[in-house]
């Protein structure tokens, strides 16, 4: 893939992000994903590069854009797998929490796990434990393991969970191990991401949450030499023959980061919507002034970049203003 691919991913994600931020708090969860996405789709039109949608939005029949075997961009340039999720959060920005997104993974063709739209047991950490993790390995061994590698004692050390019923026994299982639990609520990409940025304190992620999302964090992750491990959980048999049907003979066989993303070049990008563990949120400055805050990396040259950007609404006129 070409350098300048980065920073034109990032020109997408920006855009899904200003179009959705008009609906933070609003309670209009759908409107908000709508303006995310159909912004998304109008930037792509605009990058160079032949793309698969391998994870969007959903089938044909299901999403009018961002589906699932479309191709993106201006057709010339790298052939592409991409991975999309224009809002990584609708209930957040419908009820005005933490945490929303717009993120993007590009890799070369064919090196992303197609993943399907089902539940995905998932494990992350950092650089510092890349290697030294087991999916199947109890709770309670892998916190010795993590906090080992990364210097700290077991009650210094913080895994961040999604806050749902299912994760109960977890939880519990955690504290009752002596480690902090730091719980959030939607958006699982940025809570993965935050085990390979040494900032954010978080040194293990655990849970069962979206496939498509693992994926996408997986070329995060990658970039920043953490590791990554998962699971499909399919819940019938109708999800097991998807699975299948999408290429993973086994539908419940351990996914290792190379199955995940096993090329050795992959972007990933993102736009905050509203502040987060990895990200602020979209300003609104005053008049048509607006502030956007990304991050884009590479796995191939471990470059990350922060990005922080001033944009004038009135020179976007694809943006619809609520």
């Amino acid at each position: 893939m070409e350098r300048e691919l980065a920073l034109e991913i990032v020109r997408v994600t920006e855009a899904a992000a200003l179009a959705s931020a008009q609906w933070m708090g609003r309670g209009k969860k759908n409107e908000a994903d709508d303006a995310a996405t159909t912004a998304m789709r109008k930037m792509f039109d605009s990058v160079n590069m032949d793309g698969i949608v391998v994870i969007g939005e959903g089938e044909l029949d299901e999403a009018p854009m961002l589906y699932i075997g479309e191709r993106l961009g201006t057709k010339m340039g790298p052939k592409v797998d991409i991975a999309v999720d224009p809002l990584e959060g609708t209930n957040i920005v419908a009820k005005g929490h933490n945490n929303a997104m717009a993120v993007i993974a590009v890799a070369d063709k064919g090196t992303l796990l197609h993943a399907p739209d089902m539940y995905m047991q998932k494990i992350a950490v950092g650089k510092n434990a890349a290697g030294k993790i087991n999916l199947d390995d109890p709770i309670e061994k892998t916190i010795e393991i993590v906090a080992e590698a990364n210097n700290k004692r077991i009650q210094d050390l913080t895994v961040i969970i999604q806050e749902r019923d299912r994760h109960d026994d977890l939880i519990e299982r955690v504290r009752l191990k002596g480690a902090r639990v730091k719980l959030f609520g939607d958006g699982d990409v940025g809570a993965s991401i935050a085990t390979a940025l040494p900032h954010t304190g978080v040194d293990l992620f655990v849970g069962t949450g979206g496939a498509p999302e693992g994926v996408i964090s997986a070329a995060a992750i990658k970039a920043l030499g953490g590791d990554m491990q998962a699971r499909l959980v399919p819940q019938t048999l109708e999800e097991e023959e998807r699975c299948i049907a999408m290429g993973l003979k086994d539908p419940r066989q351990l996914l290792m980061l190379t199955d995940l993303v096993s090329g050795d070049d992959a972007i990933f990008a993102a736009t905050g919507v509203s502040s987060g563990e990895l990200l602020d949120g979209v300003r609104f400055l005053g008049g048509d002034l607006v502030e956007t805050h990304s991050i884009v990396m590479r796995s191939k040259t471990k470059t990350v970049r922060y990005i922080t950007a001033h944009h004038h609404l009135e020179h976007k006129p694809h943006l619809v203003m609520v």
